[in-house]
Formats: structure tokens, sequence, C-alpha cells
């Protein structure tokens, strides 16, 4: 059964480029846990429902922590890393952008489901960020979006690696370093 030094969480607001280079990285072979956010949206959309972030931001959170958790409990029995497109973290992230209380569970959830302590997280990214039928966030709002994941991964104890902004090619290669050596240089780092 994996640890959670296994589990590489990928985070940032939306638009950086996140999901792009969790599904090159799922395409090249590599265990992947797809974003909760995501497939809440087309599964409200296909039914009607109202756990939209534009509907109703307290149940949408509530969906995403259920579809977290179990995708954290399915990983575990994954072999070798797993690489989650956000982690629960964010949830509590998006509650406090949203104005929203963080229920206890919540918090408790971010608590007790871990994730190894470097977390890769994607800069807002103004030059390669698109609206679309899921994402429908302003500029504005996804770079505060990325501010409230940097607060709220610090706040659980997370130390943040920034993605560098370049190729999807070569953020794998960061991100495969990252697998290799548990660490990345503090040279590369800085870039």
């Amino acid at each position: 059964m994996l640890s959670p030094e296994d589990f590489v969480v990928i985070t940032g607001g939306p638009g950086a480029g996140k999901t792009t280079l969790v599904e090159r990285l799922a395409a090249a072979g590599h265990a992947c846990s797809p974003e909760a956010g995501r497939g809440v949206i087309a599964d409200q959309l296909a039914t009607g429902g109202r756990g939209l972030p534009w509907a109703d931001r307290a149940l949408f959170a509530e969906l995403m922590l259920g579809r977290d958790m179990r995708s954290y409990r399915q990983a575990r029995r994954r072999r070798g890393p797993v690489i989650f497109d956000r982690g629960l973290p964010d949830i509590v992230g998006y509650l406090r952008l949203s104005g929203l209380p963080v229920p206890t569970h919540v918090d408790a959830a971010a608590r007790r489901f871990r994730y190894r302590n470097r977390v890769l997280i994607a800069p807002f990214w103004p030059e390669i960020y698109r609206q679309d039928g899921a994402r429908k966030q302003t500029p504005a709002e996804a770079e505060r979006t990325y501010e409230h994941m940097i607060a709220a991964y610090t706040d659980y104890g997370y130390e943040l690696v920034h993605l560098p902004r370049t190729t999807v090619d070569q953020r794998m290669r960061f991100v495969l370093d990252e697998l290799a050596g548990g660490h990345i240089s503090e040279k590369r780092r800085r870039s």
C-alpha cells in the first residue's frame, strides 16, 4: 500500500496548465488522479444538478470533497507514485476564496489525508489563461485562486515548489525530476 510520500500534488489557479500537464503525464504511463472539480462540473451539468461553482459553491465543495477522498483511497492501492491534479487543501482554498467557512470535516480531511510534503504549484500565467465551459473565472479570479492555494497548502504544512512557466515537455521533465529524487535542486527551483 502506498504512503503519502508517494502522492504528488500539482496545484495552482485555473488555467495555469496543471490539467494539461497531468494528462500528458498520464499518457506517458504515470499513475494520475484527475481534478475533482472538472468531474463534478461535468456530472452536475449532465444531470441538471446545482452543485456548480456558479450555482451553489458550498455543495460544489462537498461534492469535490467526496470525489477527492475516494480518489485518495483508490490511489493507495496503486503501484508507484500517483500524481494528483489538485488535493484536499484545494477545497479549503476554494472555500476561503468564496468567502465561505471551512467546515470542521473539510479541515479534518485536509489534515488526515496527506500528500508528499513538497507540493508542485503552477503559478498564474496570464499568457495561457483561457476560459471554457468549466472555467468561467476571470483572470483576476484565477490569480486570486492561485494565491489562496499558496495560503491553504502553507497552512497545512506543505512546502511549495513552483513549476516553471515553460513548455509542457519541460514541465514534465521538472515533475519527473521531482519524482526521481524527491526534490528539485535549488538552482532549478529558482529558474
